[in-house]
């Protein structure tokens, strides 16, 4: 069981708020940071689209990231939202426990 920093893209902060809400309550992830604006540049459905977004980051385990991932694609508004997990490789082990601790027994 690791630590991960779970990385997603939502339409605006509301929507972030709204997710990240949820997945706290419900302890798939420990804590969610918001960044309520970038840019985006990419393809989507053959066009090139550059749109305003808001950047969700949850702390979570490895071991929910199944759960965490379909959860996320429920409460989502696109059809195929970007939710990608890295590990924690290193940090305060102190937090990293933390992060442990209050997110969903395995």
């Amino acid at each position: 069981m690791e630590p991960r920093f779970v990385y997603i893209t939502t339409k605006n902060e509301k929507e972030a708020l709204k997710i990240g809400k949820i997945l706290v309550e419900e302890r798939l992830a420990a804590c969610a940071n918001i960044l309520p604006k970038m840019k985006s540049i990419y393809h989507w459905e053959k066009k090139l689209t550059i749109s305003n977004e808001a950047v969700l980051i949850l702390k979570t385990k490895s071991a929910l990231m199944t759960e965490l991932t379909l959860r996320i694609k429920s409460l989502h508004s696109y059809s195929v939202p970007c939710v990608v997990s890295l590990p924690i490789l290193e940090g305060n082990r102190d937090y990293l426990s933390w992060i442990l601790a209050e997110t969903l027994p395995e």
